[in-house]
């Protein structure tokens, strides 16, 4: 029982220090230009939301309009094979006189 308390007790005092240490680190931003690296707790301005969600907006615009329109830079600009010329050997077919496989009813 005391080897486990004086782990917990370990494991209590080292998440104290670490706090410490993000505390002492957020001052030391603090102190320096007054602001803060990933603040949660701030709402960001209407106008820079809504300018966000216009320029979202336009870029996904653009990314589905030349998917729609201009797909050759996605699929690539080659021609594509005339599917008639293909053989029975590249379609995977078995030439005419190849031996039916026997049915083995189980």
């Amino acid at each position: 029982m005391i080897s486990r308390g004086l782990s917990l007790l370990k494991i209590i005092h080292r998440s104290n220090q670490s706090k410490a240490a993000a505390t002492n680190l957020r001052s030391v931003r603090l102190s320096h230009s007054g602001h803060i690296y990933r603040n949660i707790g701030m709402a960001e301005e209407k106008k820079w939301v809504y300018a966000a969600e216009f320029f979202g907006g336009i870029m996904w615009w653009w990314i589905l309009w030349h998917f729609w329109h201009d797909f050759g830079h996605i699929i690539g600009e080659f021609p594509y094979s005339d599917p008639s010329k293909w053989t029975d050997e590249e379609l995977g077919i078995p030439p005419d006189d190849y031996p039916e496989p026997a049915i083995r009813i189980l």
